[in-house]
């Protein structure tokens, strides 16, 4: 029986193109590299992604956190080269695929590419059975493995840059990514504890596959709606005040105290690691620090306007 994927698109399909194909979290400098491949042959670039992260499928507990949502995902592709985005959804019946099915009934009859490019360590297929060789040996159209890019000292790779973000290490993820790690989410109802001392803070609901930083504070900005503050950005659980319920993203556009945010879609970029999280003895000592944490955030996003 022929396999029907469930796939969605962005953009319009074409068939004849140059087909990237990967799950591309992050769109990172290597995702990029693949993209400007594509590109290179001068035919029209689809890019073909999935979602679940296949891991989701073969090892539930194991399902890596992401670094876009997948609607950030398929704007990032379009951004770097693709004409058009496909996601297909996978699941346990689409992983159950051989690597000749993949080909011959998903790739030949929805997008007959031309080209087929990917990262020089793609597998597909059942048990991960197919890779670059497998489509040149099997497949009528021209495929290409790109090699992996390597930046800072390793392979530019979606897991080194969750482990940077981990970290706190927002310099090396963000010159991966090519850009600030973001995190979206609805603006939740927190503590209220920031209107109180006049730094009131946007707090934004995240599930559980979010990549978010390590504990600390941080200089980025805050985009709601279109619009974009400069902020200075608190992730923990606010240690020097007792019954702080969970760790939290807060984040404060910088010199604004008249913004009514609740339920609307934030997204939060990190450009800048200011410190760790500390414990304050009270609140002045923390009023203090708060100061200078945002006139630092300012300075920084400032230079970068």
């Amino acid at each position: 029986m022929r396999y029907i994927p469930d796939i969605s698109w962005q953009g319009e399909a074409s068939k004849g193109g140059a087909l990237a194909i990967g799950i591309f979290d992050g769109v990172h400098l290597g995702h990029q590299q693949i993209l400007r491949e594509a590109s290179t042959s001068g035919l029209p670039v689809t890019a073909l992604t999935f979602d679940p992260h296949p891991t989701a499928i073969f090892a539930p507990n194991r399902t890596p956190t992401r670094l876009l949502t997948l609607r950030n995902r398929v704007h990032q592709l379009a951004t770097h080269g693709a004409n058009t985005v496909a996601v297909l959804s996978f699941n346990e019946e689409f992983s159950k695929l051989t690597p000749q099915d993949f080909i011959e009934q998903v790739l030949l009859p929805i997008f007959n590419p031309k080209l087929v490019v990917v990262g020089q360590n793609f597998t597909f297929g059942a048990k991960a059975a197919g890779n670059v060789d497998y489509l040149r040996q099997n497949a009528s159209f021209e495929s290409k493995g790109v090699q992996l890019l390597t930046h800072s000292g390793g392979v530019v790779s979606s897991t080194r840059i969750r482990e940077a973000i981990r970290s706190g290490n927002l310099e090396t993820a963000n010159q991966l990514l090519s850009r600030p790690h973001q995190l979206v989410g609805p603006v939740v109802h927190g503590e209220k504890r920031g209107r109180t001392i006049g730094y009131p803070t946007a707090n934004i609901g995240l599930d559980e596959f979010a990549t978010i930083p390590s504990d600390g504070v941080y200089a980025g900005w805050l985009t709601v709606e279109g619009t974009k503050w400069p902020a200075a950005i608190s992730i923990g659980t606010n240690p020097t005040f007792e019954g702080v319920r969970g760790r939290q993203v807060e984040a404060y556009a910088l010199d604004r105290d008249d913004l009514d945010l609740y339920d609307k879609e934030a997204t939060v970029e990190f450009g800048w690691r200011l410190r760790d999280t500390i414990k304050f003895d009270g609140l002045q000592p923390l009023l203090v620090q708060m100061k200078i944490d945002c006139d630092e955030a300012r300075r920084l996003t400032h230079s970068h306007a």
